[in-house]
């Protein structure tokens, strides 16, 4: 070695991992590790809520299925229901109708026969056995004793069940010809009452002669009678109780 020169000595140093932090490169590989084993996560809860969603619609689906097959069975159960109520219905309705129509031929011939049968002459009358007639009518004067005697309401009900009304004077002439029928002196009663506080007949048509009847401006619930020995009629109160007169039209002979 020359004069002078230093003496250079050379030492090999090795540094052991330990604490220090790994090279960017790996900690890059394991970032992205990460960050592909969390979204595989996501991936696999997503599919998972979205498997339970549809067993979920399927469900309900089928419990809609169920619902509307109950809902078409018990529609077509009612409709048999009141199919089957509409031919009870008409079958009652027919059997009524055929009842109505035997009793009304019944009735008609009872009624020809109590007009025509037992007639000495052998001709039919215009009014029934009990009637008297003054055309156009018929009048039954229903001279009750006092137990049997009825209220207006009661007369007019026993009038209808013989096919008549409590008699009506519309004019001067059917007035005329109650009186000329009437029986004893008793107060009978005749088919006016008071609507509205107005003189009303059976039929519905109003009082034209308000002098006939006195007082002439009564309240409800008073009818009048045909009074005795007398052309004028009376109001009285309804419930009381009277003999009564029915009408009905005279048979055309």
């Amino acid at each position: 070695m020359a004069e002078g020169e230093e003496e250079v000595k050379y030492a090999s140093v090795v540094f052991k991992a330990g604490n220090n932090p790994p090279p960017a490169e790996k900690r890059g590989e394991e970032t992205v590790y990460g960050e592909v084993k969390v979204q595989n996560e996501t991936k696999s809860e997503d599919s998972a809520g979205r498997r339970r969603f549809q067993h979920l619609a399927c469900c309900l689906g089928i419990l809609c299925v169920i619902l509307l097959g109950g809902i078409i069975g018990v529609c077509v159960y009612r409709v048999q229901e009141l199919e089957t109520e509409k031919k009870n219905l008409k079958q009652q309705i027919q059997n009524l109708t055929t009842k109505w129509n035997e009793l009304s031929i019944s009735r008609a011939q009872w009624s020809i026969d109590s007009y025509c049968l037992g007639n000495t002459d052998k001709k039919c009358k215009a009014c029934q056995d009990g009637w008297l007639l003054t055309q156009p009518s018929c009048y039954a004067y229903n001279d009750a004793k006092s137990h049997n005697k009825k209220t207006w309401e009661e007369a007019q009900e026993d009038c209808r069940g013989k096919n008549s009304d409590l008699a009506v004077a519309r004019d001067s002439e059917e007035k005329e010809a109650i009186k000329t029928n009437r029986i004893g002196n008793e107060a009978f009663w005749i088919g006016l009452r008071v609507v509205n506080k107005k003189w009303k007949w059976v039929d519905g048509s109003d009082l034209t002669e308000r002098s006939w009847i006195d007082p002439p401006d009564p309240a409800d619930g008073h009818c009048a009678v045909f009074g005795r020995n007398t052309d004028k009629w009376y109001s009285v109160r309804c419930g009381w109780t009277n003999q009564w007169i029915c009408q009905k039209k005279a048979l055309s002979v």
